[in-house]
């Protein structure tokens, strides 16, 4: 076996604080799957751009769509806690995997919270088990950290709702069955109103997928519509509604990519430590030399903060208490952490982390998007200065 595969296939036992021995049962299924399935695959789709193709129908037969939502929709009523756990493991073997999980749920929990009795009888049960794959439709190419700058817009007529415009950076686009999408209805804030699209909507048609500099295996694509006609049926909530819809979603979705990128410095920290036990120099590992030594434990101290920043924030969410700021922080203290981490990684295999014989160069480009989407790392500063003055 040579270095790089014993690199990817050792990984150190997290020692977790779970509520539950249920949830310590569910994230080993959770690290099993990903040792099993996700590891063996994540290289090649990630170098060619391949979609994993009935993955996610694999993920929902395990019940791992449904974790946060309560029992009456078929869901496994876990604690917030316990899902990004979840997440984290995911992330910690792919990625882009755990990001398409966390937009997914994001919708998921759109269409649960704000559809009515008809819609969620349509789209819940396949959006749990994993035959319908959800996205989220909220950015524009001018409308992305302001999202009250929304321009693609929804007329309403006799037959529903004529919409025109284009959204962007949609995880899954193109490929999710159904998509969460927001649309101006009226002028303002309290003028937009969201809304269940379903792929074949006609009307609506995406971009060729972006070429990116990670998460290659997961598309991330445009859509434009076109005089496209959607049902009222379709519509979460009330007319006008839709700010408050994507505002409410917000804070649980930074927690779901600071999760993401705290699972992804964790996999770095992975290999570099196998890495550093097993490279010699100067007649010992070189985890033995100091300089190396602390480097890789302040990697470890980033990580084990990251884990503690965003679980703290999920207990506030299950208990509901406020944690939009703590979800801020949690955001962007794992997003830098899984940056300054990652890029410490390949510093550790030296030459070797450069080179796409080993994963850590990958893991790097990767980490620097989650700087970047589920609002910027500067919106996340300015969320938690904002709070300050609040007191």
């Amino acid at each position: 076996m040579s270095t790089a595969t014993a690199v990817r296939g050792r990984r150190a036992r997290i020692e977790r604080l779970l509520p539950s021995a249920e949830a310590y049962d569910l994230l080993e299924l959770v690290e099993e799957f990903s040792a099993k399935e996700l590891a063996p695959i994540v290289d090649a789709h990630e170098r060619a751009g391949k979609y994993p193709e009935g993955l996610f129908r694999s993920l929902g037969e395990l019940g791992l769509l449904g974790l946060p939502f309560g029992e009456e929709w078929g869901g496994g009523e876990q604690p917030y806690e316990v899902y990004l756990q979840v997440l984290e493991e995911l992330a910690r073997t792919w990625a882009s995997v755990a990001v398409a999980v966390s937009v997914h749920t994001m919708a998921t929990s759109a269409v649960i919270a704000h559809g009515d009795d008809e819609l969620r009888a349509r789209f819940v049960p396949a959006l749990l088990d994993g035959s319908t794959v959800a996205a989220y439709s909220l950015s524009e190419p001018h409308a992305g950290s302001d999202v009250s700058a929304l321009a693609c817009r929804a007329v309403a007529g006799p037959d529903g709702y004529r919409v025109t415009g284009e959204k962007s950076w949609i995880t899954h686009g193109g490929v999710a069955d159904a998509y969460v999408l927001f649309t101006r209805t009226a002028p303002g804030a309290g003028g937009v109103t969201a809304f269940v699209a379903p792929r074949d909507l006609d009307g609506l048609t995406f971009s060729t997928p972006l070429e990116k500099m990670g998460l290659s295996a997961i598309p991330t694509a445009s859509a434009y519509l076109s005089d496209a006609l959607i049902d009222r049926s379709l519509r979460l909530g009330e007319e006008g509604k839709g700010l408050s819809i994507a505002l409410g979603a917000l804070d649980s979705g930074r927690l779901g990519i600071a999760a993401v990128a705290t699972g992804l410095a964790q996999g770095a920290l992975d290999a570099a430590l196998d890495y550093a036990t097993e490279r010699e120099a100067f007649g010992k590992p070189i985890i033995a030399h100091q300089g190396l030594g602390f480097l890789l434990a302040d990697m470890a101290a980033a990580v084990d903060s990251a884990r503690s920043a965003y679980v703290d924030a999920a207990r506030r969410r299950d208990r509901g208490m406020p944690f939009t700021r703590h979800a801020a922080v949690a955001k962007l203290t794992a997003t830098d952490s899984a940056m300054r981490v990652t890029t410490d990684a390949v510093q550790v295999l030296g030459g070797a982390g450069y080179t796409r014989e080993f994963p850590v160069e990958r893991y790097m480009r990767e980490a620097k998007v989650m700087q970047i989407f589920e609002g910027t790392n500067q919106i996340q500063r300015l969320v938690i200065s904002r709070s300050l003055g609040a007191r």
